[in-house]
């Protein structure tokens, strides 16, 4: 653990991130469902602008099975995702793409994480991102194995994950390695 991130990544690199837990606060046992139940987590907008300067593409990669239940629309959740980006876009930060997989984990053929069809889905968007400069950052075993399974490197929000390249307590942190 502990990769010299800032010496490691070139102007090549891209990031995939996850979303609930990473960027914005996560509702335990439940969905953001509205925009205003979406809250940024501490840090994260100034760490999206950092990270905007240090990768040449950034998704994010969410499983949002609480479509899957009927407990919201695509169109609600593209709403979301409009504002977050455009919140992110207002402090200096971006976001190139969103992949969501709105499949309920038990149907057949699905695309969730731990699955890496979203990451070749990124690749399709962008056809000149290598996988082998790609860092995946979640805060679930599913986006660790996620990151083992599409080959890239992964990063952990929280406390050490064993199988995670490394770890850091926030996403602002791990920005935070890459400016120093």
């Amino acid at each position: 653990m502990n990769v010299n991130w800032d010496r490691t990544i070139q102007e090549d690199w891209s990031l995939l991130l996850d979303r609930d837990g990473v960027v914005n606060r996560r509702i335990v046992d439940g969905y953001v469902t509205t925009w205003e139940q979406f809250e940024f987590l501490p840090g994260v907008l100034d760490a999206m602008r950092v990270l905007a300067q240090r990768f040449k593409y950034i998704f994010i990669i969410t499983n949002q099975q609480g479509i899957g239940k009927g407990l919201m629309t695509m169109e609600q959740l593209d709403e979301i995702h409009d504002r977050m980006c455009a919140e992110i876009e207002c402090h200096g930060g971006r976001i190139d793409g969103i992949l969501v997989c709105p499949q309920l984990s038990t149907e057949p053929d699905n695309y969730r994480k731990p699955s890496p069809k979203m990451a070749f889905m990124a690749k399709e968007l962008a056809p000149e991102m290598d996988l082998q400069k790609c860092i995946m950052v979640g805060d679930g075993d599913t986006d660790v194995e996620f990151g083992r399974n599409a080959g890239v490197h992964t990063v952990f929000i929280g406390e050490e994950h064993p199988d995670a390249d490394d770890s850091f307590p926030s996403l602002y942190s791990f920005s935070q390695a890459l400016t120093l």
